[in-house]
């Protein structure tokens, strides 16, 4: 598994969107939601969460990693509300009790997994009914966008068409992209119920400068939602459902 990358972190509108994942297990009647962070790094997600009232459980086998995450967890006292599965995903099944997570998280992860059906299988597993899965990955488009501005138009084409979206010259840890079609029939195959379909990074990877953070954070809420901005995001984040 990879750990704390931008395709692990997401943004403002990832972090409202799964908020409102949060707020829905609470009006079920669920007082402190479980949340399970399947490739959860140094608590990115895990520690926020834990400090919001979540019972967070992370499976993640980088033990440096988890060093930092127990840190973090130490220093804003919401240890005891963590707990830690330091394994690979193949754990999920083993460690999670089935139907016991209110929303699970899979971000930075399907693109570097032998085995994507399989990994959102696991995930719709685990989740309660009407709990929700929260997967974020890399876009191909995105990729392919970036290359051809680039004016590197033979690899901007063979990412397009290759069956995976990634070029085996670049060296990269990447095993696969996804475009918007592909998620969202990924998961649908495990069963689960779209609920929400945004992009991740629309120009935010490409700009820098602190000046105008409020006003890009703005601008990337705005285009999140709006294809075909979304389609062309560095990242795609999708939420479904586990129909209950």
């Amino acid at each position: 598994m990879r750990t704390d990358t931008a395709a692990a972190r997401g943004s403002a509108a990832v972090r409202r969107v799964l908020e409102a994942e949060l707020a829905r297990a609470r009006a079920r009647g669920v007082n402190e939601p479980h949340v399970v962070d399947v490739g959860g790094g140094s608590g990115g997600w895990a520690v926020p969460f834990a400090s919001g009232g979540c019972r967070v459980t992370v499976v993640e086998p980088n033990p440096n990693a988890l060093a930092t995450l127990r840190r973090r967890a130490d220093e804003v006292g919401v240890a005891e509300r963590i707990t830690v599965v330091a394994d690979d995903t193949d754990a999920l099944g083993r460690s999670v009790p089935a139907g016991s997570a209110d929303v699970v998280l899979a971000h930075g992860l399907l693109e570097v997994v032998d085995d994507p059906a399989a990994v959102i299988g696991s995930l719709a597993a685990v989740v309660a009914p009407g709990g929700a899965v929260s997967v974020l990955v890399a876009n191909r488009h995105a990729a392919v966008l970036h290359r051809a501005l680039a004016g590197r138009l033979d690899e901007a084409r063979r990412l397009l068409t290759g069956p995976d979206g990634v070029l085996d010259e670049d060296g990269d840890t990447l095993l696969r992209r996804f475009d918007a079609d592909g998620l969202v029939a990924l998961l649908a195959g495990a069963g689960l119920e779209m609920a929400s379909l945004q992009g991740d990074g629309v120009v935010a990877d490409a700009v820098s400068g602190d000046a105008w953070s409020a006003e890009l954070t703005d601008f990337e809420a705005a285009a999140a939602t709006a294809s075909p901005l979304r389609d062309i995001a560095a990242r795609l984040h999708a939420v479904a459902h586990r129909p209950g």
